[in-house]
């Protein structure tokens, strides 16, 4: 033991004061970044707020859509390249690649760029921004007290999980967010306790400036049955499935951009005709946050068929084409929609569907699985966890070796059966080959039934 050995006993204390001093260390410096970041995404969200009451007096703001991307995109590209796209994206990027250096810049421009964007009707949301200029807070904060690149890090991951945490009133979640979704399979626990601080102070301070959350309580009516497994496990499948169109759409709209031989600002304003010309004919409801359809589906009431399939469309243009904002709120959107319309199918009541169809494909396409499942619980409820926790783990199973942030490093596959290269960004782990293994018995029992039937039908 170490208290009978006098040179272990002060290693012993030695250990034991270094980890209490790094603990008092980390509790005052996440506690002063969630005060910052939840100061910094109220301002945000407020700005934003008004932005949307402004958009509210008129009937054709979305008119302005050129103009509106043809600005974000000037603004960004004079002033700040990394202020572009849905924000969090960029904040992985930075931690993995630049030990999460982030210039002061980026916080105003993508502030104000991103209330230009949703302010004309661009389909994007506000966490992404929320993340970003958390990140740059606590980015610059590091700057400040000119901390080693492994402890900027640290403060960075805690500023993702500070602005997460304001925005969407998850303190818990967010906190779990910002060490989950650096790596698929994988967290930074050496960032556990930071993260949870800053989210939680984040969170309170932004309930202290008066910043409204969702919180809609859901109480399982039947409680959890197999047969309620099972329609939940069909669930999960097919938001893994709507997870990987958004994904690859999102990819076909950039692939796109890429292809028109104009320039930034140009493409910007034939991104904003579109977006208008789609408005004319399919209505504004896909414009902006999209908040009124996520309420609606959550309150069980009725939402068009396609909803999730144009608002994937809208919100993808939006992102290639110049617009600033996160991609978070229009999953909401497609989860909660797309949850509600196919719950009549499955028998399960409309506001239970789109609370899990909602957190399942936040899970598939950003593949926080753990994440979302207490984000579910945060806002709806623990009565939904056994059943939100299976839809997010096959969602984030289903979605495959892709995700709408291709910043992020893969820590695992997510099948024995499917070689991909493991500690590489998405980005070049997308080439894989498939490798059947005893696991696969059905598959292959399946494949030689085939066999079989074609042999008999062409003798």
């Amino acid at each position: 033991m170490a208290f009978s050995n006098p040179n272990r006993f002060k290693k012993w204390l030695l250990e034991h004061t270094l980890l209490f001093i790094s603990i008092v260390r980390w509790v005052i410096l996440s506690t002063v970044t969630g005060l910052l970041v939840g100061i910094s995404a109220s301002v945000f969200i407020k700005t934003l707020d008004f932005a949307v009451k402004v958009q509210e007096h008129t009937d054709y703001y979305f008119l302005l859509l050129p103009l509106g991307l043809l600005l974000s995109t000037w603004m960004i590209s004079k002033f700040a390249k990394d202020a572009e796209g849905h924000g969090t994206e960029k904040v992985i990027e930075a931690i993995h690649k630049k030990n999460g250096k982030i210039k002061p810049e980026v916080v105003p421009v993508k502030l104000i760029a991103t209330v230009i964007t949703i302010m004309s009707g661009g389909s994007v949301g506000k966490e992404g921004p929320s993340a970003q200029i958390g990140a740059g807070v606590a980015s610059s904060l590091a700057d400040l007290m000119k901390f080693s690149p492994e402890d900027r890090r640290k403060l960075v991951i805690c500023g993702i999980s500070g602005g997460f945490a304001a925005v969407f009133g998850a303190p818990i979640a967010g906190a779990i967010f910002g060490v989950e979704v650096l790596f698929i399979g994988n967290m930074v626990y050496d960032v556990l306790l930071p993260s949870f601080i800053s989210g939680l102070i984040a969170y309170k301070t932004a309930l202290w400036i008066g910043i409204d959350h969702i919180y809609n309580p859901i109480t399982l009516v039947h409680g959890f049955s197999m047969l309620m497994f099972l329609k939940v496990l069909t669930m999960g499948i097919l938001a893994g499935i709507v997870a990987s169109i958004f994904i690859e759409t999102l990819k076909l709209t950039e692939f796109l951009y890429a292809k028109i031989r104009t320039g930034r600002l140009q493409k910007a304003l034939i991104g904003g005709f579109a977006l208008i010309a789609l408005t004319l004919i399919f209505g504004k409801r896909y414009l902006s946050l999209g908040m009124n359809d996520i309420y609606t589906s959550l309150a069980g009431e009725g939402v068009p068929l396609f909803s999730p399939l144009f608002k994937i469309i809208f919100t993808s243009i939006t992102l290639s084409f110049g617009g600033s904002g996160g991609i978070v709120t229009p999953i909401f959107y497609v989860g909660a929609t797309f949850g509600n319309i196919f719950s009549s199918i499955l028998k399960i009541p409309p506001a239970i569907g789109a609370a899990i169809g909602m957190m399942a494909l936040l899970s598939g396409a950003t593949n926080t699985p753990i994440a979302s499942t207490v984000m579910a619980i945060e806002i709806f409820g623990p009565s939904i966890a056994p059943l939100a926790a299976i839809a997010n783990v096959i969602s984030f199973l289903m979605t495959g070796h892709r995700s709408v942030y291709p910043s992020q490093i893969l820590g695992m596959k997510k099948s024995e059966s499917i070689h991909v290269r493991t500690g590489v960004v998405l980005e070049e782990a997308q080439d894989f080959r498939v490798r059947w293994s005893k696991s696969c018995v059905f598959v292959r029992l399946y494949l030689y039934l085939l066999r079989k039937l074609r042999k008999k039908q062409n003798p």
